[in-house]
């Protein structure tokens, strides 16, 4: 019977880990256009649910996921980015593609990670709902923190984003560009969090 259960919560995690990562891949498509090249994503709310649900270990990988697709992203698989793509075109080309990397992959890996241990450490605290939909605010919130940080740290000197800048400095040109998508992403990251994870958390899968 031991080994029963332990083969159905091992085949229930795989589960989990295919369905999120599919609805990455959805979402993926699903981008909402925004001014500056940015664009409003909700691809973080499937990494807080895997935080949410699976831990420390499934923020990671989700994260990892949600970093992948963003990176081909620049290439026009899996949707297409079109600051991406003007990013891993300047010259040098390799560093450019290896910051690009960073910025796109390690940032998500990084905030799916800490959005499952911020999780972790308020769940035993709060209630489902308000625990889950920390996770989800934090996901939102820890995604633009470092995915803008690294875009002005590692390409501000480049002609693309020095026309987007317009003068202006480092956390003038951050407000400004992600105003109002920062602030929906992280409004729709913390309902829906908030439920799904409850959801999973009463269904006892999380």
């Amino acid at each position: 019977m031991k080994n029963t259960n332990q083969e159905s919560r091992r085949t229930g995690k795989l589960t989990l880990y295919a369905v999120l990562s599919a609805i990455l891949v959805v979402l993926g498509l699903v981008n909402i256009p925004m001014p500056a090249g940015l664009s409003i994503t909700f691809n973080m709310i499937p990494v807080a649910v895997a935080g949410i649900a699976l831990g420390p270990t499934g923020g990671l990988v989700l994260g990892t996921v949600f970093g992948l697709i963003s990176f081909a992203q620049c290439y026009g698989i899996l949707g297409f980015s079109g600051m991406g793509a003007a990013l891993v075109a300047v010259e040098p080309v390799w560093r450019s593609v290896l910051l690009v990397f960073v910025q796109r992959v390690i940032s998500r890996m990084l905030m799916g990670l800490l959005t499952a241990l911020i999780y972790r450490a308020v769940k035993d605290r709060l209630k489902a709902f308000p625990a889950c939909a920390a996770a989800g605010f934090f996901s939102a919130f820890l995604n633009t923190l470092f995915f803008m940080s690294m875009l002005v740290l590692f390409f501000s000197g480049t002609d693309y984003l020095k026309s987007s800048m317009a003068g202006r400095g480092f956390f003038t040109y951050i407000i400004a560009s992600v105003g109002v998508n920062g602030l929906v992403e992280m409004i729709v990251a913390t309902l829906i969090t908030g439920a799904v994870g409850t959801a999973l958390k009463r269904a006892r899968l999380a």
